[in-house]
Parts: structure tokens; C-alpha cells; sequence
């Protein structure tokens, strides 16, 4: 079986068990638009352009997922530091690590711990229901007004998610930092003048 069979095979089954397309998406670490053609495969046209990546060997292990965590946290001082002309020292602490829900929880919790910050978590209008969906932040956690934040997560796919969280942080009165993600499929630098920071940058040779 090719590895396109595989993948909709597993968007098939995701779907089957309920799951929306955003949250296949997300589960699958593909562009909405490549999940689409993954459950409908429309004749006449080809598959888009996608790198499906996955992490589950890291994802499902806590200590290597606690170390992952901590080599994003890493980055975002060396990042910070080389954009900044000073030492990884110089940069101060964020004051709230905000996990974008699901994948990037996990991460964002290990690094808010790491660091002694606060944390709270962005539900992408993705995943909202209704004709006008729009992006919340939990209200079960801390509040984002007066703080400036690291935001994190997996994977930027399109970078979409993110200029939504960074709009709707600075709407409620907080400063993004920086964006640190696992992997950045876009090779995106800066969002809407907040730097990205990556463990990976993943490209197509073709």
C-alpha cells in the first residue's frame, strides 16, 4: 500500500469515527484543502501539494515529547537572541505560554512549567461550530489581557491559525512574542510582525 493509500485510509477512518475535517487536519498535520481531496478524491484532479508529517513516536512518549519542549523553548531564546544581538540570557521570560488546541497543549504546558509562567489555550475557529465561526481562548486558564505571550504549537501549515490567535491576542489587550513550532511548513519568518521560530523547516524538493 503507497503512503497516499495510507493517508486516505486513515482521513477515511477519522471521518468515519466523526471527526471534522479540521480535526483531521490537525490529526494528520495536512492543509484543509489536501484532507478534502483525501475524503472525496475528485476525478480529474490531482492530490495538492502536502507533506503529511508525523510525530506520534515523540508525540506518545512523555520524556521525549518534555524534550522536545524544552529544545522549542531553546530555540525561541537562541532565536530571540540572534534577532536581538544579545545572549539567550538577556531574553526574558514569557509571562503566558498559549498551547493552540490539541497538538500544541502538550508543549505549551511543559514549557509554561519549565519557565514559571502561566498558561492558557486557543481553540481555532477551525474547530468552532455555526456559520460564523470564530477562535476562543479557554476561560478555564489564565488571562492574556497586559501579558506578552509565546504562542506554540505542532505545525504551521498555512499560517492561518496563527494570524488568527495573534489577531485575537492583540484585540484582548496581550503582546505575542513569538510563534515556536515543532515544524514549519511554509518557511514562514515573521506573522503579521511576530517571528516564528522552528525546530524544522520541511520543503518540497519537487
Amino acid at each position: 500500500m503507497s503512503s497516499l493509500d495510507e493517508l486516505i485510509g486513515k482521513a477515511k477512518l477519522l471521518h468515519a469515527e466523526g471527526h471534522s475535517p479540521s480535526q483531521i487536519a490537525d490529526e494528520l498535520s495536512l492543509s484543509m484543502e489536501t484532507v478534502t481531496w483525501l475524503l472525496t478524491q475528485q476525478k480529474d484532479t490531482e492530490a495538492p501539494k502536502d507533506i503529511h508529517i508525523n510525530w506520534t513516536v515523540v508525540g506518545g512518549n512523555a520524556d521525549m515529547l518534555r524534550d522536545a519542549a524544552l529544545l522549542l523553548l531553546k530555540r525561541y531564546y537562541y532565536g530571540e537572541a540572534e534577532a536581538r544581538d544579545c545572549t539567550p540570557a538577556d531574553i526574558p521570560a514569557p509571562e503566558l505560554v498559549v498551547g493552540v488546541a490539541h497538538s500544541g497543549i502538550p508543549l505549551a504546558t511543559i514549557i509554561a512549567a519549565e519557565e514559571g509562567a502561566q498558561f492558557t489555550m486557543y481553540h481555532p475557529k477551525k474547530h468552532a461550530q455555526g456559520e460564523n465561526p470564530i477562535g476562543s481562548i479557554s476561560g478555564n486558564f489564565a488571562q492574556v489581557q497586559g501579558r506578552h505571550c509565546l504562542i506554540v504549537d505542532d505545525v504551521i501549515t498555512s499560517g492561518n491559525t496563527m494570524k488568527d490567535i495573534i489577531s485575537h491576542l492583540v484585540n484582548h489587550g496581550a503582546v505575542p512574542e513569538a510563534v515556536c513550532v515543532l515544524f514549519n511548513k511554509k518557511n514562514i519568518k515573521e506573522i503579521d510582525g511576530v517571528p516564528v521560530f522552528s525546530l524544522f523547516q520541511v520543503s518540497r524538493t519537487d
